[in-house]
This record gives C-alpha cells, structure tokens and sequence, in this order.
C-alpha cells in the first residue's frame, strides 16, 4: 500500500494553492472556510512540514507546498485528462477542433458544408480560442495553428502557406485610370499586431517585393485580428495586406480589389496539429483527408514587382 495523504486533503490543498486564500478555496469546494483550513493543517501534520504561511489577508506557500502543488496538479491533470478520454470513447460521432478566427471565418465557413457533406455522421464543434488547449486538459481532437510548424510534443502537418498581396475597397480606387501610378501615401494603411505594441511585418515585406520600400507606413489603423483588418479595408477605411485565401471570395463579389499585381509568400503557415502521444482516431484521419481535398497543389507563390 502506498503511504499517502488522504486524496480529499490534497485535493483542498491543490485548490487553496491554486488560490492563495481558505475562502475562496471553500467557495469553489462548497465547504466551510474552517473545513478547508483543517483539512490542509491535518496534511501539514501528516507530512510533518508546514506548507502554507498565513499571513493577515493572503496565504503564501512555502518551498514544500510549492514542490507539492506542482506535483499535484502534474497528477491531477494526468487523471483527468485519462478520465475525459475514457468517457469521450463512447463518443465516436464526434469531432472538436480549435482554429484561428480569421481562418475560421474566412476559410473554414465557406466550406463547412463540404465537411457535412464529407462527414455526415460526424457532431463538429468547432472553437476558435487563440491559444488553443491541446497539451493541457482538454477533449481537444486536433487543431488548426498559425506558426512555423515547431511546436513540442506535438505533430503538425503543412495545410497552406500565406500568399500576401495589397487589397482595398473599390472605391478608393475610383477614378483612377488603367496603368495610372498608385500613391499608396494617400491611403491609410490597416496593420496586423503580432503583440500589443508590435506590428506583422507583412506590410514592409510586401512594399519591398514592390520596390516602394521607402514608403511611410507610420500611423495608420492597427487590429489584433487579421478579420478586423479585412472588415476594416471592405468598409473603405483603408488598404490591408491580407492571405489570399482570406480574401478571395471578397474579391470574387467586389467588396475588395487588389491594389499592384505584387504577391509575397508569407514566413509563417496553416497547419494541422495533432498530439503525438494519442493514436490517430479515424474522425480526425477523415478530417485530414478533407481538409486534403480541399486544398489542392497550388503553383508556389512568386514575388512580383509591380512597376509604378
């Protein structure tokens, strides 16, 4: 028999290191605040250490009750994440991916109809949290990222790579007359954040393949979603460098146009990405070969060099 703590006392011990406070360990537990902190001196006492400083209005953990939460929730997840996969067995007509929100809803949606079809027995849930929950706890089956494919313990195959071009509202564009030079200094330029004070470089790649490297892109409109930037250029309020595939079905209908003949391969892509520990289910093989379908072998991208 294993020499352990009763798993009742551990578990409170997991939440109030969690939360650094008895009350709202025992709100989350639905005990009393007098239970919860009995609970965790009964586990003191029983491995002769003390693991919680309490201090006037917040507890703090000692280097012992780190080195257990730590543990703890290591088992704990381990646990679940068994236990959800067990009962998830006897759900074989359904199918959970977790996909970028400009992806999602420029590329997947149009199709979703295509998957019904290619998977009619199949329940899809489809979420679109930016980071998505594939190496914690998660009933996660798979998931579509934007990266460079290296992500640890994890098995990504390459769906498409981006092709950047310019495009805009027709409108801005009026008046203009075929082969006419385009002064892109009178637009306004929409940019993409890579974080909360850094923008994508996609616009200084593309105004280099363009030769108008020179170009003033200060100021200007800048979005988190690359969504909010495509909205933004169909609504007239300015130019945009966006995937083609994002944009084509726009450009198809005439909300958007495409400003200079100039394309540049994107440096990150679209993957599949699957956990490399858990044998492929055929729900997620059957994806897989959709999204095959899909998207067909393409011609690579070509930097084009627009002359003005």
């Amino acid at each position: 028999m294993r020499k352990l703590p009763a798993l009742s006392a551990m578990k409170v011990f997991e939440v109030v290191g969690q939360t650094r406070s008895f009350t709202r360990a025992a709100d989350r537990l639905n005990l009393t605040q007098s239970a919860v902190s009995r609970q965790v001196r009964n586990l003191e006492e029983q491995l002769g250490e003390t693991l919680v400083i309490r201090r006037h209005h917040h507890l703090e953990l000692t280097p012992s009750g780190v080195e257990l939460l730590e543990a703890l929730q290591q088992a704990f997840h381990g646990v679940e994440l068994v236990v959800r996969n067990i009962m998830e067995k006897s759900n074989h007509h359904r199918l959970r991916i977790n996909v970028p929100p400009t992806f999602a809803k420029r590329w997947l949606m149009p199709r979703l109809g295509s998957l019904r079809a290619f998977l009619p027995d199949i329940e899809i849930s489809i979420t679109t949290d930016l980071q998505d929950s594939l190496t914690e706890r998660s009933i996660l089956d798979c998931a579509i990222r934007f990266g460079d494919g290296e992500w640890p313990l994890l098995q990504s195959q390459l769906l498409m790579t981006e092709r950047h071009i310019a495009v805009c509202a027709p409108q801005l564009l009026a008046g203009r007359t075929s082969g006419q030079p385009i002064d892109l200094s009178g637009l306004t330029f929409l940019h993409v954040l890579a974080s909360s004070d850094q923008r994508y470089l996609t616009w200084q790649h593309w105004l280099d393949a363009a030769d108008l490297s020179n170009t003033d892109t200060r100021g200007g409109l800048e979005f988190d979603l690359l969504d909010m930037a495509i909205e933004a250029a169909c609504s007239g309020l300015g130019v945009t460098v966006a995937d083609r595939a994002m944009v084509a079905p726009l450009m198809e209908s005439g909300r958007l146009v495409q400003v200079l003949d100039v394309e540049v391969e994107g440096h990150e892509s679209y993957w599949l990405v699957t956990r490399t520990e858990q044998p492929e289910t055929a729900n997620v093989a059957a994806f897989r070969r959709w999204l095959g379908t899909e998207l067909a072998p393409e011609e690579p991208a070509t930097r084009k060099t627009a002359s003005l």
